[in-house]
């Protein structure tokens, strides 16, 4: 199996569309790496009542809380991620 990049970086000229890896061999933390500098995911939760959104790096990190899905995504295009949803 070819190396895997750390923390979503990968060597000049390859990037995860010319890279084939086998998922079923990584190892939990390979996996949880997948995506770590590129995607945030937002995911709609309830805060003393009111409705936010949750941004969290792939990781499942959770990294802000936003009054709005629209702000939640501004923030993470902002960092230069892909907004990914979780229902």
């Amino acid at each position: 199996m070819a190396n895997l990049p750390t923390r979503g970086k990968f060597p000049e000229g390859q990037s995860p569309m010319n890279e084939m890896v086998r998922i079923g061999t990584l190892s939990p933390q390979d996996l949880m790496a997948l995506g770590l500098e590129q995607i945030a995911y937002i995911k709609p939760v309830e805060i003393e009542g009111d409705a936010v959104f949750a941004v969290h790096a792939a990781d499942g990190t959770q990294i802000a809380i936003m009054k709005s899905r629209d702000s939640a995504e501004v923030a993470i295009r902002h960092h230069d991620l892909e907004a990914m949803s979780v229902h």
